[in-house]
C-alpha cells in the first residue's frame, strides 16, 4: 500500500470519526435546549457545524490527492 492511500485510508477514518461526533453533539444541543440551556446548545450546534466543514475539507483533501 503506497502513501497515498494510506493517507485516503486516514482521511477517511476521521470523516467517518467526525460525522459521529456531529450526531452525539446535535443530540446534546438537543438535551441542552430541553434543559432551558439555549445558549450553550448553540455554542454546541456550532461546533457540529465546524466540525462537518471540517470533514468537507478532508474530502477536498481526498479528491486532491487524486
Amino acid at each position: 500500500m503506497d502513501f497515498r492511500e494510506k493517507a485516503q485510508i486516514k482521511m477517511e477514518h476521521w470523516i467517518e470519526h467526525n460525522d459521529k461526533h456531529i450526531q452525539e453533539y446535535e443530540e446534546f444541543a438537543r438535551e441542552l435546549d430541553n434543559q432551558g440551556h439555549s445558549q450553550a446548545a448553540a455554542h454546541v450546534r456550532e461546533l457540529a457545524e465546524l466540525t462537518g466543514k471540517s470533514s468537507q475539507s478532508l474530502r477536498q483533501a481526498i479528491a486532491a490527492l487524486g
